[in-house]
């Protein structure tokens, strides 16, 4: 009986992780998303790290290569962002991936020169046998990540409220109101002065071209 409930609670994990494999591909070159990815474990990396800026550098690059930050909060174990992606060449999951490696590795550096080997330790241990085999040292943040594609400035507004509201309503509150967070765009948002960095309104998408 165990045996028989086993084995339908692994095929139901199987094609539920499957399933989310293949929603996690973005199917198009370009467009507004929402987008989370989390460190491994929710571990706090960023606040461990002081490594706030790297995903600063990160929006660097999307900028040169013609995208949009529209808005963005960093919490210490994770990061929202909406990003108005210009078409690219470039698959999406790739562009993301590719900032997802370099914050990885920048992290990984970090905790080296700090001294931070049990941590370092627990990160190595977390990495399965197939990553192991293709020498991933250490799993820095979940695998997959999620998007939700922003088609109406409604619902922008809505993904821009949630995530500026995050420091606001974790345990312990980083903020007491959005605008005091210095990680996030709310203080844009609400005030309109920018802050640590500089986005673009989500009002000026309309004059945008995205698909050129």
């Amino acid at each position: 009986m165990f045996s028989s409930v086993a084995k339908y609670i692994t095929k139901c994990l199987v094609s539920y992780l499957y399933n989310m494999s293949v929603r996690k591909t973005i199917p198009y070159n370009s467009g507004v998303y929402f987008i989370t990815f989390t460190c491994a474990r929710w571990l706090p990396l960023f606040k461990i790290c002081n490594a706030y800026s790297l995903v600063y550098k990160w929006f660097d690059v999307l900028k040169a290569e013609g995208h949009y930050i529209i808005g963005y909060v960093i919490m210490p174990h994770h990061i929202h962002a909406v990003v108005a992606f210009r078409n690219s060449t470039k698959p999406l999951n790739t562009i993301i991936g590719n900032g997802k490696r370099f914050m990885a590795y920048e992290l990984v550096h970090l905790l080296r020169a700090n001294n931070q080997n049990l941590l370092l330790n627990e990160m190595q241990e977390m990495v399965n046998n197939t990553d192991r085999k293709r020498n991933k040292m250490h799993e820095v943040f979940e695998p997959s990540f999620d998007w939700k594609e922003c088609r109406t400035e409604g619902f922008i507004v809505q993904k821009l409220q949630y995530m500026h509201l995050n420091p606001c309503k974790c345990l312990p509150r980083l903020a007491a109101m959005p605008e005091e967070y210095i990680h996030s765009s709310a203080k844009f948002y609400i005030t309109g002065e920018q802050g640590v960095y500089p986005v673009t309104s989500y009002m000026e998408l309309q004059d945008i071209n995205l698909t050129d």
